[in-house]
């Protein structure tokens, strides 16, 4: 039965009627499977540590300061999304920002999409909170990576990277600006032209080619 706050609000401005329809946020459900390697880089907790003590330390933060040992083994796990439930995940900030690249592509308004959809989150960082989409798939492998400072000298990396990748993505969206078409067009030009987390075709730098995925299967909730 309809009552009094189902219609929508119609207030006089200037003489005028201002009818604002209520929003109609419907969620869109699918199965993504990566067609290409994903490669996954946190900003670890000890590095965060370790910038705050230096600018703490001001002028005298390298003065006498000897470099730690780099241990492989507790890189590689520091640039994991450890979830408190203890799986491993993606921010479900890189699909809403590969969706909203991706209206580039078509001419969409970024500002509109920006506010039309939001990716519902499968749990939460451990460490920091951030919202996360669990990954599908077996262990990750420790990626030892080449790769230059901004002063041009290089340096050795480690990420956890996974060659096989799967993920459930629940898309919640403004039905009054996309169509289940509309979102289901957007996560398919996300996964196959942008990508999401490390070496990304959609980087700054051209990317590697990784973290691409496409739809297995969709459907409206």
């Amino acid at each position: 039965m309809a009552t009094k706050n189902d219609a929508p609000a119609s207030n006089p401005v200037n003489g005028r009627v201002v009818t604002i329809a209520p929003p109609d946020f419907q969620t869109a459900c699918f199965n993504i499977k990566g067609t290409a390697p994903l490669v996954i880089h946190k900003f670890s907790a000890k590095s965060r540590r370790q910038m705050l003590e230096k600018h703490m330390a001001g002028a005298q933060a390298k003065k006498g300061k000897a470099r730690e040992a780099k241990v492989p083994e507790d890189l590689f796990n520091e640039a994991r999304h450890i979830s408190t439930a203890g799986w491993d995940g993606i921010p479900a900030a890189s699909f809403r920002k590969a969706m909203i690249g991706a209206c580039r592509l078509v001419d969409f308004k970024m500002t509109l999409a920006r506010i039309g959809f939001f990716i519902e989150a499968d749990g939460f960082d451990n460490d920091e909170g951030t919202p996360l989409i669990k990954i599908l798939g077996g262990a990750p492998k420790n990626l030892e990576m080449i790769v230059r400072n901004e002063t041009g000298v290089p340096d050795v990396r480690f990420r956890p990277q996974w060659l096989e990748w799967g993920a459930k993505l629940r898309v919640r969206f403004d039905a009054g600006l996309f169509s289940l078409s509309d979102i289901t067009n957007l996560v398919a030009r996300a996964g196959g032209q942008c990508g999401i987390a490390e070496g990304r075709p959609s980087s700054g730098s051209g990317g590697m080619g990784w973290g691409l995925f496409e739809i297995v299967k969709g459907k409206a909730s």
